[in-house]
Formats: structure tokens, C-alpha cells, sequence
């Protein structure tokens, strides 16, 4: 009997067994208390938190080490000749520009999102659709502006296709302004009849962290980095496949087809959160220490500032203590406020900063808070110039000193600089005894300064003439609204267009040049070598060459 129970209990083990060993790896190493899908919304809040350009260099703050901004140029203020390092040790003011940005895992998640919402509900016309496009346009062209032609058309396939060719600038600007132009025709839909999205949680936008989820807020965003592309493109208006004049004028004319943004409540914006230590702005209290000497006004920021009598110059920076302490000059006078020239070598930079005879950043403003100020990607005062530049190159009818100054105002208001009544500067001045840090008040000189629009406007330097001294005044105006704001754009402006004039030296490197473009990625020179070598020949005679001219410039 015993034998009996053993020969019929052995089949019963061996389909135990065999049943146990079809378990596959993944069952065995998937944890059910963790998500194991991702849904459309939260692949839109990566998507966007990737988007961020922030101010003072990608490593400073935990904010910034926590984004894909560490993988693109982390010098954005440095180029644009704003704020430039004054100590070797932590960094320098050269144009050895690296690959600069790199957005194609970025691009992959915006497929991703979009499938996500196909998948749950969304139709042919949904919001993350239509988001999608906006973000091809933004992605594919700055890393194109960057560097020129880039893998575009045959970029995003995975496996199936490790080496895809490069798209020439112009084909990828194109694109670009296609993708605009669809994307701003999809969300007119979505807004007028929302079920036209479909069903479920694919027709609902989600994760916005900009807007709350608003998609007349990003139809306005849409518009307007529209408008900033076709600006990038001015050395190319003449181009009958771009047509840049007459897209232009059709944005401008059809407010109600193209909304954009009407004041800076709609700022495509980032804010930074004092309770959370990863969205601390760059420089705070903990910090200033180790880091609020490190670098100093450049003078070619703040010698704009002081030609045109600026009063956001009390705002941004603060007197150098030299002019003051030691020459006797009123904290006050335009003339105590000194930047440092970026082509200077940095052993003479170090030991001038150290004699206190440049001006530092305000310390009240950019250090003295965990939230500094919004960090602005897109915003309205560059529109204002943008509509400007347009209106001067005659590309559209219309009064380009209207937008002019309110470009400017837009800018004060921003500082909350009135236009006519008193603004109070705060200027950090601790006693020698002080044992508190910049968060503390009291170690603050302050002044009320008079301010007065007319005043200011009536300068010949600043009331806005025709011509190509108006389009200068513009691009000025344009270049102080974007101090600590929107990534490259100062850069790119200057390469464009040549204004304001930027320094060079034996501390910029590069043979005192400034440079033109970014390097290939190495990934490009190592694994899509055949294609990298092409896309070289054709635009820049077979060099990696940082000095390159892009087509974008010709």
C-alpha cells in the first residue's frame, strides 16, 4: 500500500514542478507594491521639469542637479557675459563650448506620453497630442540652434534604427513651425469643445506644473515661442520655403487665431518652493558663504545698465564697495556700479574682486530667500521685443515703439520698479561685528531712489528711433530683460544679431573669439560615425568646429 501512495503522490510532484519553472524572471522580480506603468500626466510633469533652463550654472543647487539641465551648457549666464566667474577654481569664462544640450531621452518620454494617452482614452485630437508637438518644436530646434543639422526624421526609432541621418537646420526649423502651427490648430479645437479629446484620462490634460493644467494658457506659449523662432530666423527671411515675413504678419494680424501671451501673468515660468530643498532657487542663505563672491557683474551688462541710466541696475546688482568706501561715491550714482570685462584673465579678475572694485549680485534679491524669483523660459517682455524686432524689419504693419515699451515696463515691473514714484534698494553692507548672514536685514544699507519714467525714456539712448538704431535699441532692451531668464536666448540674440557688443580676451579663450556653435555629442562621433562625418562635410568642411557658421547665420 505504501508503495502505491508513492507511485501515484510522484506525478502530482513533478506537475508541481513543472509548473513552478514557467514562473518567468520578471514575475519573480516585479514588487507589486511599486507602479509598474506610468501614466500620460506624470511623463507630461518629467517632460516639463526637463524644459527648465535655470540661472547660475547646472551643479550649484540641488534644484538643478535634480533635471536633465546638468546634461546641457551649464553656463548660460557666463555666455551671455552677465554674471562670469572672477576664481579659476570653480569655474571660468571661456567659449570651449562642450555638446551643449541633449534632449532625445526627453523626446522619448513625450512618444511615450503620447501613447499613454492614446491608450487611456484620448482621440486622434487630445491635449497631450497637441503638447506633443509644441514640445518636438521646442526640443528638436534648440538642440538645432545649438549645433545645426541634427538627427530629426529618423531620430526616435530605438532599436530600429541605432544611426539615423542628420536633417539639415532648415528642414528642422520647418518642421518646427509645422508643429506649431498644428499644435495651435488642436488646441483651438480642445478649447472650443473639450470632448473633442475623447473619453477617459488621455482627453484631460494632466501634471501641468506650469499652468494648472490651462490650454489657453499653453495656445498663448505655443504663439509665442512661434514668434521667437521666426525672430531666430531673420538672417533667413528671405528664404520662399520659410516665408518667415508673412508668418510672421499672420500671427501679429490674427490675434484671435494665434492668442498670445498679454501681460507677464502669462510667463511660461518656473517657481521655486522654500519647504522643499530640491526646489530651492540656485542661490540661497545655506549657501552664500561658499559661493556670494565667486563671480561678479560683468561690465558688459552692467556698462549697458549705467550708459542708459537704468534703475534696474539697484535691483540686480549692488555698488562696488571700492567706488564707494574707498573713492567716496554715492552707493547711488550709476558710476559706482562696476562690472568686470569678461575677456580679462581671471588671476587680475581675482585680485580686483577681491579689492571690492566690481559690483556683485544683489544679495537681497538672490540670496537672501530659498525663492529667489521665477526663473522665466518664455515670457511676455521678450515677446514685446520680439513684435518689436518684427515690426522694425517691416515684416508686419504696425507701431514697433508701442511694443518697445512695453517690453521695457514689462521688464520694471518685473523688479517692481514704478514708473514714476520711489523704489527702495537694499545693498548687503554688514558691520565688521555681524554675526548674522544674508538673510538678515540689518546687514543691509537701504535707499530710496527716485524713479520717473519720462525722465528715463527721454534719454536719446533709450527713446526708441526707426531704423537700424531703433532695432538696436531693441535688441539692448531685449538683452537686460533676459538677465537670469530663458536659458541662451541672450547668446543666441548676440550671434544673431551682433548686439550688445561682447567682450573677448585671454579669459574667454578660443583665440578671443566668441564661439558659434556646440559640439556634436560623442555619442554621434562614436556610434553614428558615418552620418556625423556627412552631416560635418556639408555644413562646417568636415570640423567639429566650435567657430563653425550654422545655416541659421549665413
Amino acid at each position: 500500500m505504501k508503495k502505491i501512495l508513492i507511485i501515484y503522490f510522484l506525478p502530482v510532484m513533478i506537475l508541481l514542478t513543472v509548473s513552478s519553472c514557467k514562473k518567468s524572471f520578471i514575475d519573480d522580480t516585479t514588487n507589486n507594491n511599486l507602479p509598474n506603468s506610468v501614466s500620460a500626466s506624470l511623463l507630461l510633469t518629467g517632460v516639463l521639469t526637463n524644459m527648465v533652463d535655470l540661472p547660475d550654472g547646472a551643479y550649484s543647487s540641488s534644484t538643478q542637479s535634480s533635471m536633465v539641465y546638468p546634461n546641457a551648457s551649464n553656463k548660460d549666464e557666463i555666455w551671455g557675459q552677465y554674471y562670469i566667474y572672477n576664481y579659476d577654481y570653480y569655474g571660468n569664462n571661456t567659449y570651449d563650448f562642450d555638446p551643449g544640450a541633449d534632449y532625445y531621452s526627453t523626446l522619448t518620454n513625450v512618444l511615450a506620453m503620447e501613447s499613454k494617452a492614446a491608450a487611456s482614452g484620448g482621440a486622434a485630437v487630445n491635449p497631450y497630442e497637441a503638447m506633443g508637438k509644441f514640445f518636438r518644436a521646442y526640443f528638436f530646434s534648440k538642440m538645432s540652434l545649438e549645433r545645426g543639422d541634427i538627427p530629426m526624421t529618423q531620430a526616435l526609432q530605438g532599436l530600429a534604427n541605432l544611426t539615423p541621418a542628420y536633417d539639415t537646420q532648415k528642414a528642422v526649423m520647418l518642421q518646427s513651425l509645422a508643429w506649431l502651427e498644428s499644435a495651435n490648430a488642436d488646441l483651438t479645437q480642445l478649447i472650443a469643445n473639450p470632448s473633442v479629446g475623447g473619453t477617459g484620462l488621455g482627453s484631460t490634460l494632466g501634471g501641468d506644473i506650469f499652468y494648472g493644467n490651462s490650454l489657453t494658457q499653453w495656445q498663448k506659449v505655443v504663439n509665442t515661442f512661434r514668434i521667437r523662432l521666426l525672430i531666430e530666423l531673420s538672417k533667413q527671411s528671405a528664404d520662399p520655403d520659410l516665408n518667415v515675413p508673412a508668418q510672421f504678419a499672420s500671427i501679429i494680424g490674427n490675434p484671435t487665431k494665434y492668442p498670445l501671451m498679454q501681460s507677464a501673468t502669462d510667463n511660461l515660468q518656473y517657481t521655486f518652493i522654500s519647504t522643499i530643498n530640491t526646489n530651492y532657487y540656485p542661490q540661497y542663505p545655506d549657501i552664500f558663504g561658499q559661493s556670494g563672491s565667486r563671480q561678479n557683474m560683468s561690465q558688459t551688462y552692467v556698462g549697458l545698465l549705467d550708459l542708459l541710466q537704468d534703475p534696474r541696475i539697484f535691483a540686480v546688482a549692488e555698488p562696488s564697495r571700492y567706488q564707494v568706501d574707498t573713492l567716496h561715491q554715492s552707493p547711488t550714482a550709476f558710476s559706482s556700479f562696476a562690472g568686470a570685462d569678461p575677456g580679462l584673465d581671471l588671476g587680475t579678475m581675482y585680485s580686483n574682486a577681491g579689492l571690492q572694485r566690481y559690483s556683485f549680485i544683489n544679495r537681497k534679491r538672490y540670496y537672501s530667500t530659498y525663492t529667489g524669483e521665477p526663473s522665466i523660459q518664455i515670457g511676455y517682455p521678450e515677446l514685446m521685443f520680439n513684435i518689436a524686432e518684427g515690426i522694425n524689419r517691416g515684416w508686419a504693419s504696425g507701431n514697433a515703439e508701442t511694443y518697445y515699451i512695453a517690453g521695457i515696463q514689462a521688464s520694471m515691473a518685473s523688479y517692481s520698479i514704478p514708473l514714476t514714484g520711489t523704489y527702495t534698494a537694499y545693498f548687503y553692507h554688514p558691520a565688521a561685528s555681524s554675526t548674522t548672514g544674508v538673510a538678515d536685514l540689518t546687514n543691509y544699507d537701504t535707499y530710496n531712489i527716485s524713479v520717473n519714467w519720462s525722465t528715463y525714456y527721454s534719454q536719446i539712448n533709450v527713446q526708441y528711433a526707426s531704423g537700424a538704431v531703433g532695432l538696436k535699441q531693441i535688441l539692448q532692451q531685449k538683452y537686460i530683460a533676459l538677465f537670469r531668464h530663458s536659458g541662451l536666448e541672450a547668446y543666441f540674440n548676440y550671434r544673431r544679431t551682433g548686439v550688445p557688443n561682447f567682450s573677448t580676451g585671454p579669459g574667454t579663450d578660443n583665440g578671443q573669439r566668441i564661439a558659434t556653435r556646440f559640439l556634436y555629442p560623442l555619442s554621434d562621433r562614436t556610434g553614428n560615425t558615418v552620418n556625423y562625418q556627412k552631416a560635418l562635410a556639408s555644413q562646417y568642411g568636415g570640423n567639429d568646429d566650435i567657430n563653425g557658421i550654422m545655416w541659421i547665420l549665413k
